[in-house]
């Protein structure tokens, strides 16, 4: 079974009451936890932001029940997926995914190829949800600096001179950073679509 190292080093800070071990966890997992939290609640910025307080806390609060067993952020967003269904059952609705993607056009493609009202075709309707699915899981699993700059870029609206702004880099270094970034989102999504086309091909040649 693999032991996070590194997390279970900065857990063992938390613990301490390492002030600049606290700042850094925030710093690092907001963000990252904002955009796992945002795709899951009907675009509601209010009510997501409110989930990530609560699940930081949460987690501070229970920091002595992880293990390493999984990497933290994931531990994050099990704790974050739990407030966010009791927040949807409060609410009354469904679990929707949006996800922003004009500049993947393979991925758009994808996306717009499943446009269709679920009372006409269910089943367009279901892969559409399920693609969008893995889009989003896509996100999560890139590095947190290009999730933030896909984020503010595709999600927020935001300029290359406000991102440049943001990270305190110029604004080539910055195009050069998105760029990267839409390269490993791509990769990892397609990755994932061929692993499921593969795992599909099999199960029908049984």
């Amino acid at each position: 079974m693999a032991v996070y190292l590194e997390d279970k080093r900065l857990v063992k800070q938390l613990l301490a009451g390492d002030q600049s071990a606290f700042d850094g966890f925030f710093d690092e997992n907001f963000a990252r936890l904002y955009r796992f939290a945002i795709a899951r609640m009907t675009h509601d910025p209010d009510a997501a932001r409110d989930i990530v307080q609560v699940t930081l806390t949460k987690a501070i609060r229970k920091m002595s029940t992880y293990r390493a067993e999984s990497a933290l952020f994931t531990w994050l967003c099990a704790i974050c997926r739990n407030e966010i269904s009791d927040w949807l059952a409060k609410q009354g609705r469904r679990q929707e995914h949006i996800v922003l993607t004009e500049d993947f056009p393979e991925v758009q493609a994808a996306v717009d190829s499943f446009q269709a009202p679920a009372q006409e075709d269910p089943e367009r309707q279901y892969r559409r949800a399920e693609t969008l699915r893995l889009i989003q899981v896509a996100l999560d699993r890139l590095p947190a600096k290009y999730g933030d700059v896909l984020e503010w870029k595709y999600v927020e609206g935001w300029s290359i001179n406000e991102i440049a702004e943001q990270l305190n880099i110029g604004t080539e270094a910055t195009q050069s950073l998105l760029a990267r970034a839409k390269r490993a989102f791509a990769d990892v999504y397609s990755a994932m679509v061929y692993a499921i086309d593969e795992n599909a091909d099999g199960l029908m040649h049984r």
